[in-house]
């Protein structure tokens, strides 16, 4: 008997395959090490290979492609409902196994090198970002124990890193100004970092077409498009603009019955990355709406009627959907008519 269709639990240095045929009978249930797993592959008929979307699955995709096999990969959340009873790695790769096969089941498509290059960069951001936030509190709440305050900014924070920079200043003693300086020479480093990689990201959102007309969108600019670029391999795996915005979980939550629909708030699934630029972009535009409302007088009348938060988010949610038609379609993006 040959597998046809082999669910495969990845990890670190152990995998576990487990192989069924045409008829669903269990063909093998195989331990394997990171070594043997290609070898493994290569002497195995082409079939269907299901695969959880977590560390390395797109890696493994790729080879594995190469290879003649078709791969899936699955949102391990869509996989939990077919565990059956205590969780090891055998029970994991039989649930990938049951269900890469069900017809309704979605899929992630497979990241290219190129755009998993680009998303690097994007979390070394988030990174270099979070580093920067924890070294300005640490130096305002070390120099605010000798009441030395500053108003909330960079301009602020400047003001005190320039008292921690004065030898003279006999206000912050020497053993507390040697340790201080060490965070402000961290804080220095970090920003300078924060900028290279900034132009990285731009360089790459202006690198391709469909990034350059995403640039053009109101609310995107080049770290939203590159990351668009680098998160949405295929646009058209998405029915709607309506069903990319449900994936980076800007719809509202549903829970209807009975013929009844009740809307609560955002789902917050799926991507919550490109959600919060998605979401940061939508209140630049409100604020430049406020300022300029003429321009869009569509946006004025939303926040009449609702909080800037929640009108962001709205907007967000058409951003998403003007994005996916922009990628779909080849067009370019053109201002709405004022109504």
């Amino acid at each position: 008997m040959q597998a046809v269709t082999i669910g495969l639990d990845i990890a670190k240095s152990v995998f576990q395959a487990h192989g069924v045929d045409e008829a669903g009978e269990v063909v093998f249930r195989r331990r394997l090490t990171r070594s043997r797993l290609l070898e493994f592959f290569q002497k195995q008929p082409r079939c269907l290979v299901g695969i959880e979307a977590c560390a390395s699955a797109h890696y493994w995709a790729r080879e594995l492609t190469r290879l003649g096999h078709t791969v899936r990969l699955i949102p391990p959340s869509y996989v939990k409902p077919y565990l059956k009873r205590q969780k090891n790695d055998a029970a994991d790769a039989e649930a990938i196994c049951e269900a890469v096969t069900r017809p309704s089941m979605r899929f992630v498509p497979v990241k290219s090198v190129e755009q998993q290059d680009i998303m690097v960069l994007h979390r070394v951001r988030s990174l270099l970002m979070r580093q920067r936030v924890l070294l300005s509190n640490a130096i305002r709440g070390h120099i605010g124990e000798f009441d030395l305050v500053a108003p909330v900014g960079r301009a602020g924070l400047e003001r005190l890193i320039d008292v921690v920079a004065d030898g003279g200043d006999p206000r912050i003693p020497e053993l507390a100004r040697a340790s201080l300086l060490m965070l402000v020479s961290q804080l220095r480093m970090v920003n300078r970092q924060v900028l290279e990689n900034d132009r990285r990201i731009i360089a790459a959102a202006r690198s391709s077409d469909v990034g350059r007309r995403l640039l053009e969108v109101p609310g995107v600019g080049p770290v939203l498009a590159s990351a668009l670029v680098a998160s949405v391999p295929d646009p058209a795996s998405f029915k709607s603009g309506r069903n990319l915005s449900a994936w980076v979980g800007l719809v509202p939550r549903q829970n209807s019955s009975g013929g009844k629909e009740r809307l609560g708030g955002i789902t917050k699934q799926g991507d919550r990355y490109l959600r919060k630029l998605l979401v940061i972009g939508a209140v630049a535009v409100i604020r430049f709406a406020q300022r300029h409302g003429a321009r869009r007088p569509w946006l004025v009348r939303l926040l009449a009627r609702r909080k800037p938060k929640v009108a962001a988010v709205a907007l967000a949610n058409k951003t998403a959907r003007t994005v996916w038609a922009i990628m779909t379609s080849g067009e370019r993006y053109r201002e709405p008519l004022p109504v």
